[in-house]
């Protein structure tokens, strides 16, 4: 996409509709090659310590065979650190998660463990690997994340996504675009994403510190519907218009 908002399509869904039966089919390739030709500018996967969807093959694949870059979404765990160290995805998004959750739940907590996410930072920076730290709209989460060395963040956009209140949602808007301010201000690079759909994704894309948006569900689940490729399409194209508008 090019309009300075670049688009990460995250397809653990295809993975979870795979696992679900335990095929080889939907083939997790296919379907990033197949979002790459629609206009996807990168791929994102989380490694989940469960492997509830996306498989270590997986991401192994796709180190290898994209166009691409990818973006390894992974716990800050010893585990997931040896193996992005090993595959050596070109990014990496550190989140919180836990076993219980269906889906990330909220920012990582980096204030509250600087030390552990700078060494993690550092182990993965050692291995040419781009880190990013997914966060909450809070400044006190933005000056621990710089403290980290982290060169990005991506802004948890889920409480603005789901916001059922016109004043709620202009609420998490205005943290969401401090946030995007003063991150930039300070040197960093800015990605959003979670919750995102075509309802609710103009706002912020119209966040002009932004350069990268990761979406994963909305657009799958649109593919039931129109085909990955077109939700992509869809999708890239709500962006572009927003920008512009």
């Amino acid at each position: 996409m090019n309009n300075g908002l670049r688009l990460g399509v995250n397809i653990d869904h295809v993975a979870t509709l795979r696992q679900a039966r335990g095929t080889d089919y939907p083939d997790v390739i296919e379907a990033a090659n197949t979002a790459i030709a629609a206009g996807a500018d990168g791929i994102t996967v989380h490694l989940r310590e469960d492997r509830r969807h996306i498989q270590d093959k997986d991401v192994e694949a796709l180190c290898d065979g994209l166009s691409v870059p990818l973006n390894l979404e992974m716990a800050v765990a010893a585990e997931m650190l040896g193996i992005a160290c090993a595959v050596k995805p070109p990014h990496c998004c550190l989140v919180p998660e836990k076993r219980e959750e269906l889906t990330t739940e909220g920012g990582l907590d980096v204030a509250g463990q600087v030390s552990r996410i700078r060494d993690a930072c550092q182990q993965l920076a050692e291995a040419c690997i781009r880190v990013s730290l997914f966060v909450d709209p809070d400044l006190d989460q933005l000056e621990a994340a710089l403290i980290t060395g982290a060169p990005v963040i991506e802004i948890h956009t889920g409480c603005y996504a789901d916001a059922t209140q016109l004043s709620e949602r202009d609420f998490e808007l205005k943290r969401i675009q401090v946030m995007a301010e003063r991150a930039k201000q300070a040197g960093l690079e800015v990605h959003g994403g979670h919750g995102l759909n075509l309802f609710n994704v103009d706002n912020i894309a119209r966040i002009h510190e932004l350069s990268e948006l990761n979406i994963g569900h909305s657009i799958v689940a649109d593919s039931v519907f129109y085909g990955l490729r077109n939700a992509v399409i869809r999708m890239s194209d709500a962006i572009k218009e927003a920008r512009y508008r």
